[in-house]
C-alpha cells in the first residue's frame, strides 16, 4: 500500500508542475496582437515626423494615417476579444492541467501493469534470504520430480545392442558386487536414455568402492540424477554434489550444477559468485564451461553485478573454423591439411606435453579422420598422463564419449 501511495503522490506532483506551467503561460504571455499594436503606433508617430521633414505631403500623410488607424482598431479589437473572458482562459488552463494529470496517472499505471509486478509485496533482503532457504528446504524430492516429467519416447535401439544390454543387466543382477559390471551398466543405461537406472548403477559403484571415490564419480551420479529430473537439482542430487565438492572443491562440473541449484532456489548472488570463479579457471572446451558462459550474463544482471566474461583462448590444433575452411577444398587437400595439423599437435603433445583440452581435441580430430585405433591409443596415454587429476581426466573422458570411444 505504501508503494501505491508514493507512486500516486509522485504522479500528482508531476501533474501539478505541468498544470502550473500551463497556468503561468496563460497569465504571463500577452496576446500576439499587442505586439502588432505597438508597431502600428510607432508607424503612426513616424508619419508625423516624415510630414514635418517634408518627406511626404499632406495628402499622403492623411492616407497613411487612415490605413494605420484602421489596423490599430483591428488589433485593439482582437486584444479585447482574447482578454474579455479571463475566466474562460482559466478554465482552459484547468482543463489542460486535468488532462495532463489523467495522462500522467493513467500512463504510470499502464506502464507499471505492463512492466512491473502489481500485487507483489515488498521483498527486503532478509525476507528474500528466508524465502530462498524455504525454497531449498521445501523443494520436491528426486522421485517427485521424475514423476512430474512428461512421458518420453523410447529411443530406437539396435536389436543386437539391446540384447547385449539385457545380458549385461542379467550379469550384474547375478553379480551385485561386480564394480566393473556396474560401471558398464551405468554407462550403457545412460546411452539408451534410461537415466534412472544409470544413476542407480552409478550409486552402486560408489557403494562398492567403499570410500575410494573421486569427485568425478559423485559428480557423474549427480548429473545423471539432474538429467533424469529434467534439469532440476533435487535435495538428493544436492547431497551427491556436496560429496563431490568435499573431495574436490574446485571440480568444475560439480560447481556448475551447484550454481544451477542456487539459481533454482532464488540465490543468483551466490550462483554468480561460484560461476564467475569457476569460469575464470575453466578449460575453454569443457561443455559445462560453455554452459556457464552462456548464462552468466543473465545471472550477473539478476545479482546486480556488472560483469564481462573472460575471453576464450584459441587452442592449438584443428579448430571448428579450420574444419569449416577445409570443407571448401577437394577431398585430398582437405585430408592433407587436417592430417598435417593433427600430426603437429600429436608430435608436440608427445614431446612437450600439453593441456587436457589439447589431448581432448586430438582424440576428437583422430576420430573424425576415421583413425579410431590411434584415437584409442591417445586416449589411453592421456589417461595415464592425468591419472592423478580428476578434473582433467573428466574432460578427456567426456571427449572420448563424444567421439564414441568405449571404456
Amino acid at each position: 500500500m505504501i508503494f501505491w501511495i508514493l507512486v500516486s503522490l509522485m504522479a500528482l506532483a508531476v501533474a501539478g508542475l505541468l498544470a502550473l506551467a500551463a497556468l503561468r503561460a496563460r497569465v504571463v504571455n500577452e496576446p500576439a496582437a499587442a505586439y502588432d499594436l505597438r508597431v502600428y503606433r510607432d508607424q503612426l508617430a513616424g508619419v508625423d515626423r516624415d510630414l514635418a521633414r517634408g518627406v511626404i505631403d499632406t495628402a499622403d500623410a492623411e492616407r497613411i494615417r487612415t490605413e494605420i488607424s484602421r489596423r490599430i482598431l483591428a488589433a485593439d479589437a482582437q486584444i479585447q476579444a482574447e482578454t474579455e473572458d479571463p475566466a474562460q482562459n482559466r478554465r482552459g488552463a484547468a482543463i489542460v492541467a486535468l488532462i495532463s494529470a489523467v495522462v500522467v496517472m493513467a500512463g504510470s499505471l499502464w506502464f507499471y501493469s505492463s512492466l512491473g509486478a502489481p500485487g507483489y509485496g515488498d521483498l527486503p533482503l532478509q525476507l528474500r534470504l528466508e524465502i530462498a532457504e524455504q525454497n531449498r528446504a521445501e523443494r520436491p524430492a528426486q522421485a517427485d520430480a521424475e514423476a512430474r516429467m512428461p512421458a518420453q519416447a523410447q529411443p530406437q535401439i539396435e536389436p543386437g545392442y539391446a540384447e547385449l544390454l539385457q545380458k549385461l543387466r542379467d550379469t550384474v543382477a547375478r553379480r551385485p558386487d561386480d564394480v566393473q559390471g556396474h560401471m558398464l551398466l551405468a554407462q550403457h543405461e545412460a546411452n539408451t536414455g534410461n537415466l534412472r537406472a544409470a544413476y542407480i548403477a552409478k550409486g552402486r559403484v560408489i557403494e562398492l568402492l567403499q570410500g575410494d571415490v573421486a569427485a568425478e564419480d559423485y559428480s557423474e551420479q549427480a548429473e545423471l540424477m539432474i538429467m533424469a529430473a529434467g534439469g532440476y537439482v533435487s535435495p538428493e542430487a544436492e547431497a551427491v554434489l556436496r560429496q563431490a565438492l568435499q573431495r574436490n572443491p574446485e571440480y568444475g562440473p560439480a560447481r556448475y550444477y551447484w550454481g544451477v541449484m542456487l539459481l533454482q532456489i532464488g540465490r543468483p548472488d551466490q550462483a554468480f559468485e561460484i560461476w564467475s570463479r569457476t569460469l575464470a579457471a575453466a578449460p575453454e572446451d569443457a561443455a559445462w564451461a560453455e554452459a556457464i558462459r552462456t548464462r552468466i550474463g543473465e545471472v550477473a544482471m539478476r545479482a546486480g553485478v556488472e560483469y564481462t566474461p573472460p575471453p576464450v583462448a584459441a587452442l592449438p590444433g584443428p579448430s571448428q573454423q579450420d574444419m569449416e575452411a577445409a570443407s571448401d577444398m577437394d577431398a585430398d587437400s582437405r585430408n592433407e591439411m587436417i592430417r598435417g595439423m593433427v600430426e603437429r599437435l600429436s608430435e608436440r603433445l608427445a614431446t612437450e606435453g600439453g593441456t587436457p583440452q589439447e589431448w581432448a581435441r586430438l582424440i576428437g580430430a583422430l576420430t573424425v579422420l576415421g583413425d579410431t585405433e590411434r584415437a584409442g591409443t591417445i586416449l589411453a596415454e592421456a589417461r595415464q598422463v592425468y591419472a592423478d587429476n580428476a578434473e582433467a581426466r573428466g574432460l578427456i573422458e567426456s571427449a572420448a564419449r563424444q567421439a564414441g570411444l568405449g571404456e
